[in-house]
């Protein structure tokens, strides 16, 4: 059985950066390494969520962004999901923008998700936030995603 990714919104945009900055490009470049050649060993998941913000303003590679995952099954947004924001959001483990950051994590530990893809270090992929996190899961008895960039995919063998 593959292990499940729920796929965040910066996973996608990254793919199709512009940006020249050295970090920018390395992301960018290591995000579609894992992409192209090691994401089937995964089964993608993303959410109408990652839908909406990458379908928001208007800039120069929208159509591709959001074409990359036109396939990537979406997990439902259910109701429990968003008393799951909500405790986040009370306990200060995410921002309080409900659908974002919080909607991520959210959605990836309510189905049980082994990876939440980001780039997103600020709020997600941030080590200092994880034990945090951890906590408020398993006091809602939420399953714990691993919270990972595509740079900690690229390694090994998805089991």
């Amino acid at each position: 059985m593959k292990l499940k990714v729920y796929v965040e919104s910066t996973i996608p945009s990254f793919y199709h950066e512009v940006r020249t900055e050295t970090e920018m490009v390395a992301r960018s470049d290591w995000k579609r390494e894992w992409w192209d050649e090691r994401s089937g060993e995964y089964e993608l998941l993303t959410s109408v969520a990652v839908i909406d913000e990458l379908s928001r303003g208007d800039y120069p590679s929208k159509s591709q962004v959001l074409g990359l995952i036109e396939n990537v099954p979406l997990v439902p947004i259910e109701e429990p999901i968003a008393e799951i924001v909500r405790t986040y959001v009370l306990h200060k483990v995410m921002p309080s923008d409900p659908l974002g950051d919080a909607l991520h994590l959210a959605a990836a530990s309510f189905h049980r998700c082994d990876f939440l893809l980001t780039w997103n270090s600020r709020h997600l992929a941030n080590a200092n936030k994880f034990a945090q996190i951890r906590r408020v899961n398993i006091l809602l008895g939420l399953f714990v995603p691993m919270i990972v960039t595509p740079l900690e995919l690229l390694g090994g063998d998805a089991a």
